[in-house]
């Protein structure tokens, strides 16, 4: 039996970490990635020897719409290209459940799959959402996948304020994807992964 967290514990640490990063002044960070719609950030973390990335773009759909894609359920899986498997382990409440997923391999398999166990939250946040996440250190494990390991990362979704049927969305992520990979590679995949996810995202918010 896993040692589950004290969920309203980790619950309040985590989210008030992701709004200190959200607090972050813009001359924190280096623009790592550009597109039309969608900007990638980056500044070295402070939770290992990797990046924090910021991502930020606008999305066509409701505050509502974007996170139910977003946080754990089957509406994930359905569109997250770089998702293979999600499993609900342990539900603490609506809102907070820990999630076992697993990721397909990247960049030609120099990444090969992982799997994360991942404790998620989402609460409300100013006029919108906030649904953030953290690993936990579980330890079953299976052996066809590398267990990576994400630090504090989440997702806020506000309306736009001239366009409340529009969200600006800005997430956080820092993965340490561990295994035998050069950290740039991991550097490279990040930016791209995260302009992508903005496309897939938006992609299947117009299908719903």
């Amino acid at each position: 039996m896993e040692d589950l967290p004290d969920a309203a514990v980790l619950a309040t640490r985590l989210k008030n970490t992701l709004i200190q990063y959200h607090s972050l002044e813009d001359d924190k960070w280096r623009v790592a990635k550009k597109m039309k719609d969608v900007t990638i950030w980056r500044k070295p973390s402070e939770e290992f020897n990797g990046y924090l990335f910021k991502a930020q773009g606008v999305i066509d759909d409701v505050v509502n719409s974007v996170i139910d894609h977003i946080r754990p359920g089957p509406c994930r899986l359905d569109w997250d290209s770089l998702m293979t498997s999600l499993d609900i382990l342990e539900y603490f409440e609506e809102n907070c459940c820990v999630m076992r997923y697993t990721t397909a391999g990247q960049l030609w398999n120099i990444i090969s799959p992982r799997e994360f166990v991942d404790f998620s939250y989402t609460v409300d946040y100013k006029e919108g959402l906030l649904s953030c996440g953290v690993s936990l250190d579980w330890s079953e494990k299976r052996s066809e996948f590398v267990r990576g390991y994400n630090h504090p990362c989440g997702w806020f979704c506000v309306p736009l304020k001239d366009s409340p049927n529009r969200s600006l969305l800005t997430g956080y992520i820092q993965t340490d994807l561990r295994g035998m990979i050069p950290q740039s590679a991991v550097d490279t995949a990040m930016a791209s992964t995260l302009i992508n996810f903005y496309g897939d995202l938006q992609k299947a918010l117009q299908k719903a």
